[in-house]
């Protein structure tokens, strides 16, 4: 749904009720756990990026706590509409974007989510009520012997609405702004856990064009 205006608290409530049992709606194309399961189907683009946001268990932990209110999507331009929405499969949640003039919320069902002494996320599909059709993982990790702790997002996607498949190319530059600033936006969260100093930044990113 894009629209040139911003959509109430009222109609984001109507449409979140309305979204409720919309279902995935994309090929199989990631795993949480190991991601890509291959190429693309012709029409998608697959991209890639990793950060290094800390080290520490405590900066483990402070990420944790980051995904579970939803911080990775809390940019300015971006944010969760429903951030009551819990991390674990079959949950809705409703992404509300402001670009180029005009604002979208797009829904995605949870499919999968990993959850372990070192490594937490989840993946969601898109369902038909997004303005692109795929799949993407949110993933943390902490390696034990280093102590690092490193966020990965990894995405395969074509744009669905007719809006995004005519601005294609914006539409992908705002797929690499949002890893981006959902990178530095973990980065700064687990910055403030205790006794961690933030680090520069060093975003390792591939961007695979459609086939």
């Amino acid at each position: 749904m894009l629209r040139p205006f911003r959509t109430s608290e009222a109609q984001k409530e109507k449409l979140l009720a309305a979204a409720r049992d919309a279902a995935a709606s994309s090929p199989h194309l990631l795993t949480v756990i190991d991601g890509s399961l291959g190429t693309p189907p012709k029409g998608f683009a697959h991209d890639l990026s990793r950060s290094e946001i800390g080290r520490g268990l405590h900066v483990f932990v402070a990420a944790r706590e980051a995904f579970q209110r939803w911080k990775q999507f809390d940019l300015g331009w971006v944010q969760v509409v429903n951030p009551i929405a819990k991390i674990a499969p079959g949950e809705l949640v409703a992404v509300e974007a402001h670009t180029a003039y005009l604002w979208s919320i797009s829904f995605n069902r949870v499919v999968e989510v990993v959850d372990s002494p070192i490594r937490f996320g989840f993946m969601y599909t898109t369902t038909a009520l997004h303005v692109e059709e795929g799949q993407e993982r949110f993933v943390i990790d902490f390696d034990p012997e280093s102590k690092s702790v490193s966020y990965l997002i990894e995405a395969v996607s074509r744009p669905r609405h007719i809006l995004a498949r005519i601005g294609y190319p914006f539409s992908r530059a705002m797929q690499h702004r949002f890893a981006r600033d959902s990178h530095a936006r973990i980065r700064r969260w687990a910055a403030n856990a205790r006794g961690e100093v933030q680090i520069g930044e060093n975003v390792s990113a591939q961007h695979c064009p459609e086939r």
